[in-house]
């Protein structure tokens, strides 16, 4: 039996703000799990979760990343 080919291990670079959902997507994130974020609202800490909270209507994926330990000091503001 033959072990299937172990997944490709994420991208673990920041998004880059030129792939924001739009001109208001102006906050951007990463979860404890490394998943990223774009947020139009500013999200706040979720420590129970390993989690940025914002609400699902200003939230939207930016895409994968490694996990973080230092997730908690992710946020980013778009530059100007």
């Amino acid at each position: 039996m033959q072990t299937p080919p172990a997944p490709l291990p994420p991208h673990p670079s920041t998004p880059d703000w030129r792939d924001a959902p739009g001109p208001d997507w102006n906050w951007l994130a990463q979860d404890a799990d490394g998943q990223w974020f774009w947020y139009r609202t500013e999200p706040q800490l979720g420590w129970a979760g390993g989690i940025w909270r914002s609400n699902s209507r200003h939230q939207h994926p930016a895409g994968p990343g490694t996990p973080n330990p230092d997730w908690a000091n992710s946020l980013q503001t778009r530059p100007t």
